[in-house]
């Protein structure tokens, strides 16, 4: 579907997920789960190991398949995963512009490079970046094509908690600019408060509750995840 017909058809949405199911081997892993996301809005996914986070997210990105209900969004969306993927043999240039001719895909990449902080580096090649250099080469790669729909897997997990400070810094302005619709997967409730619009939690395969950030105070939302995810009141203190 065009983004043009896609606009007119669900208001802007990034993307509408109806009735989603999908299962292995008789298990149900994601029940008939609805969802969403409308173009800039920054949405966060927690919930416990298991649930059908990272299902759902292969779902989206056309990764795996679905057993019944629907996707309706991009066919290609950018994927940012935990592990950034780079090639250890070409430049950060052609990292980011894979699957684009080089004479688009060197401009673009050396523009996008420039908006990660990466300026000046685009002959490099991946074994001399840092950890928090290397997310934003994938974040580059990502926004490179403009896309309707990004989807991040715990991009941030292995980074010290300095650096993905910077990103979520970061990442919050470059959804800001280009405006995709954003879907976090997210083990850390600190990091779904810190950068999204609207945070959700999955339980038993479905959307259990979602709230949105700045409806309360940090406080109130960080102990009301906590709970929705099962952490008691004593240990909410101590965390």
């Amino acid at each position: 579907m065009a983004a043009q017909e896609q606009d007119r058809r669900h208001g802007g949405a990034a993307v509408v997920v109806r009735g989603l199911v999908r299962q292995y081997g008789g298990r149900v892993v994601v029940d008939n789960l609805d969802l969403r996301i409308d173009a800039g809005e920054f949405v966060a996914l927690l919930g416990e190991s298991g649930c059908g986070k990272t299902t759902l997210l292969r779902a989206l990105a056309g990764l795996d398949h679905i057993d019944a209900g629907y996707v309706d969004g991009p066919a290609q969306p950018a994927v940012v995963f935990q592990e950034h993927r780079l090639m250890p043999w070409m430049p950060l240039w052609r990292n980011v512009a894979l699957g684009i001719p080089d004479e688009t895909g060197r401009p673009l990449a050396r523009a996008t490079l420039s908006e990660v902080g990466l300026a000046g580096r685009e002959e490099d090649l991946p074994r001399r970046l840092s950890g928090g250099q290397a997310a934003r080469v994938a974040l580059a790669r990502a926004l490179v094509r403009e896309p309707r729909l990004m989807l991040l897997d715990e991009p941030f997990a292995a980074l010290d908690a300095l650096t993905r400070i910077k990103m979520h810094i970061l990442v919050r302005e470059l959804v800001a600019r280009h405006k995709p619709g954003v879907l976090l997967v997210t083990h850390d409730v600190d990091e779904a408060i810190a950068i999204s619009d609207r945070i959700l939690i999955m339980r038993g395969g479905r959307i259990a509750a979602s709230y949105d950030v700045d409806a309360q105070d940090e406080a109130s939302l960080r102990a009301s995840l906590l709970q929705e995810l099962g952490v008691h009141a004593g240990a909410a203190a101590l965390a």
